[in-house]
């Protein structure tokens, strides 16, 4: 192995890690749980309303994916290490914040504002500098390995979130997630580190590679492209219905389960971090846009059979549960991959951050309204049906999607600098 190799590996590792903290977010679905039961047994604790369970998780989304902007361009300008370490001191800062107070409002800015800038900071930080790397044969691989974190962090959070708020209250176990956080993310941080300037990752000869474009189209030329608003549109379908269904699993199997719904959470969390890697390397052999219709269409078929599972049907929805989190966690590592391909490595923080408030819009919206249902129909049946909907016209939209026409672009220095012509 290279010495640049091991840097590359060693990068790869820390964001795996950094993900690994940073995937709270998808234990929502159990703090929720326990937040819903305050308000049933009316104990003065969460004076909320039934309609606003998701809130803090939604704004969590929302300001998540609009920090990822910002977040990536100091990725690309200063340093992924920078970045992480931003991120690791206002997810901690968040979580502390809401350990004092069980307030709505509260919890709207530690965990939905603060914890939600931090997770955008956090996640901008890691994928870049581990996919400079290595070569494009690579990309969808390496970028699922480490958002592969992200996905896979319920498989301890959930049970570890049980254990502590049972013994300590959810008060104080989010002060215990809030302080471990902030310090293993800053420690991590300090790994993660760009390649040189000048350096290109060889890949073996015998290697089978996506052929790419070599354009690195700044923010505001990807802006007037059709395949960025297509890949936006898909993307926000289908992050949307996948998130509506996380954020809410465990109360889904509490019925059927009892306080054994966590294990739901954890597989789900497999399937999720399983789908980032599985789809990542698919598509580093038929391509990105082929592997996400394949994954939409089938997240669409499972999403819609959720209508004729019932809660005490454990076995059925604890298969359906673990295939969502995996058709879900292909996105996340498809959509990086397709940015990197379409626009350039260049900008590729920035980029990536801009496409990502489709991830964040339809993480508010989604939830938001499918919570607006049930309270509503008592049923979640619409919900799905609508999600199952949009994922068909989502998958049929991505598969229609194609690269930008490199002869029509520029470099981003044609922005910046006039270049004189002769006559």
């Amino acid at each position: 192995m290279s010495p640049n190799s091991k840097i590359g590996w060693r990068v790869t590792f820390a964001g795996l890690g950094i993900n690994l903290a940073l995937g709270i977010l998808y234990t929502w679905s159990i703090f929720k749980m326990k937040i819903k039961e305050s308000i049933l047994a009316n104990d003065g604790l969460f004076n909320w309303s039934m309609a606003s369970l998701n809130d803090p998780y939604a704004v969590c989304c929302l300001v998540f994916a609009f920090t990822m902007i910002f977040a990536g361009r100091i990725q690309d300008k200063i340093s992924p290490r920078f970045t992480a370490v931003i991120g690791g001191i206002l997810t901690g800062v968040g979580l502390i914040l809401i350990s004092f107070s069980n307030l709505w409002i509260s919890w709207i800015i530690g965990f939905g504002i603060l914890t939600g800038m931090g997770l955008g900071f956090g996640y901008a930080s890691a994928t870049p500098p581990a996919i400079k790397w290595f070569p494009p044969a690579k990309t969808g691989m390496i970028a699922g390995i480490v958002v592969a974190g992200f996905g896979l962090a319920s498989v301890y959070i959930a049970p570890l979130s049980i254990f502590l708020i049972e013994r300590f209250g959810l008060s104080q176990s989010m002060l215990i997630f809030g302080v471990s956080f902030l310090i293993v993310v800053c420690v991590l941080a300090q790994f993660l580190v760009n390649p040189p300037d000048g350096y290109i990752a060889s890949a073996p000869a015998d290697s089978q590679k996506i052929v790419t474009q070599s354009v690195n189209l700044s923010p505001s030329q990807i802006l007037k492209t059709g395949s960025f608003y297509k890949l936006w549109i898909a993307f926000c379908i289908a992050s949307g219905a996948g998130l509506m269904i996380i954020g809410g699993v465990a109360g889904m199997a509490k019925e059927g389960m009892g306080q054994m719904a966590w294990v739901v959470v954890a597989l789900m969390a497999v399937g999720n971090a399983g789908g980032r890697i599985v789809a990542g390397m698919l598509s580093d052999r038929i391509g990105r846009t082929n592997t996400l219709f394949i994954m939409l269409m089938a997240q669409a078929a499972v999403i819609f059979s959720l209508l004729f599972i019932g809660p005490n049907q454990v076995a059925l929805l604890v298969i359906a549960a673990t295939l969502i989190g995996f058709n879900y966690g292909t996105n996340l590592s498809l959509f990086p991959s397709a940015t990197k391909d379409f626009f350039g490595l260049k900008n590729f923080g920035v980029n990536y951050g801009l496409l990502f408030t489709a991830w964040g819009v339809g993480g508010f919206i989604f939830p938001r309204v499918s919570q607006m249902i049930i309270a509503h129909t008592n049923s979640s049946n619409m919900a799905y049906i609508l999600a199952a909907g949009l994922l068909a016209f989502s998958a049929v939209l991505a598969v229609i999607t194609k690269a930008p026409v490199p002869a029509a672009e520029a470099e981003e220095d044609a922005d910046l600098v006039a270049v004189p012509q002769k006559s």
